[in-house]
This record gives C-alpha cells, structure tokens and sequence, in this order.
C-alpha cells in the first residue's frame, strides 16, 4: 500500500538530546521541513507521522491532527504522541486507502483551525527528601543547589505534549535546559503516585504507582488519575501546568 505524504513547515524547532525509550526526541535545525507520513502499522490502524524532532509547532500539528478526527465514525480511537498520532479505526466500516483519504481530507479543510484555549493548572508539590529522593543527584548532575533547582523548576511553565495511553502519564516540554539529568541506568521497581520527576530535557508526573526510570525531586498529593472522572486523568494534551512548592513546617 503506497504512503501518502503530506507536508508541513515545522519551524522554530529545539534540541532535546537524549532519545527515550518510545518516544522521539531527535534534534533538528530552524527551517527544516518535515512532511507528514501516513501508513499502515496494523491490519486496523495508521500512524501519522511528523518525523521525529519535538517542537511546539509539530504539537500544535499533533493536536489539529486529533481534533479534527474525532468523533468521525469509524475511527475507533486515536492515540497522539509527540509528533504522530496512532489512528485504529473499524475494518468493517473503512478500509486503510478510505481512511488514509478522509485524513488527507479533514487535514485539508482543518489547516486553519486553532487549538483550544489552554486550561491552567498549579501542581503543588513537597520537594526533596523522601518525596524526592533524586534532588540530590539533579543538583550534583547540574552544578546547583537542591534550592537552586526548586527555584528553576517552580518558575517554569510546563506544557502537556501528550498524556501516556497505558499509565496516562502526562509528558511536559518546559523544562529550563539547565535541568536536564538523564535517567537512570536502572529503573525503579515502583515509583509513588504523584512523584514529580525529571527526564533527560522532559518534565513528569507519575499519576499512579508504577516502575519508572526518570529522576524524582519531589511528589505532589494532588490526585491526577480519577477512574470516576471522565477522562479519568486530571490533565489532558494542551495544558499549562506550573509547579507550586510547599513550605514544609518547622519542627
């Protein structure tokens, strides 16, 4: 099956260094152009792809990508990422050439549509200690303070590229590049909910206890996964989060 492509002008596009696990993070230059591939990855689904460089450009992309197939019947669900959307749609109702089509034409008549105004949130957090045990390391890794990396942390505004289908982990571009700290070589067994962490040049947030390999400098109690709510995760791709450090009484 040929792939179609289609193409958009990402600009203004940053370098992140280190490549995660699943996710691209590949670096690229201003001016490059980077088309958008589409093309089957399963016998029900199609992977529309930016390319792999994060940007904000290619996340606003992502985000027209999603609003503009939603609730379009035979798409079944779509999963955004970085810079691609994972599209599973009904085989009975569509095939991947029909689908392939009413992407390329909902993209056409959708290519001025403006993101949604951004929902703000501030995240409480207790820093250091046993809420985060890697501040410690951050610090070491940065040449700063543990005060210092708080101060930078909290001062940031933090943007939800997308949020983790499985563990509806919310992933943050924002970080001041001062911060970044690579993984661990080793990822914990289990990593509390709420814990706030660092990731190479990304920022995040475990909502619910999991295995996890990203630095912890602190934990907030906020509750951020709700399986009573619908969706049940608080925060949702195109959110503002900033992150609030609390006083921790005297003893």
């Amino acid at each position: 099956m040929p792939v179609l492509v289609l193409m958009i002008v990402l600009e203004d596009l940053y370098e992140i260094d280190e490549r995660p696990d699943i996710f691209p993070t590949r670096i690229c230059h201003p001016g490059d152009v980077k088309p958008v591939t589409i093309q089957p990855v399963s016998d029900r689904s199609l992977l529309l792809s930016l390319g792999d460089e994060i940007s904000f450009d290619a996340h606003l992309a992502v985000v027209r990508l999603t609003q503009c197939l939603q609730g379009v019947r035979g798409i079944l669900n779509l999963h955004p990422a970085y810079t691609s959307v994972l599209v599973d749609f009904d085989p009975r109702l569509r095939s991947h050439a029909q689908v392939e089509a009413l992407v390329r034409e909902r993209m056409a008549s959708h290519a001025d549509q403006l993101p949604p105004e951004p929902r703000r949130f501030e995240i409480p957090v207790h820093y250091g200690g046993e809420n985060g045990p890697d501040l410690g390391d951050v610090a070491r890794h940065t040449g700063l303070t543990e005060r210092r990396v708080v101060e930078l942390h909290a001062a940031a505004e933090y943007l939800v590229y997308f949020v983790g289908f499985a563990t509806c982990f919310p992933y943050l571009g924002g970080l001041p590049p001062e911060l970044a700290t690579p993984r661990l070589a080793a990822p914990r067994k289990y990593v509390p909910e709420g814990s706030v962490a660092i990731g190479a040049e990304q920022a995040g947030i475990y909502p619910l206890a999991s295995p996890g390999g990203w630095r912890l400098i602190g934990r907030t109690h906020l509750k951020l996964f709700d399986p009573s709510e619908s969706p049940p995760p608080l925060l949702r791709m195109g959110d503002r989060v900033r992150f609030v450090p609390v006083r921790e009484a005297q003893p």
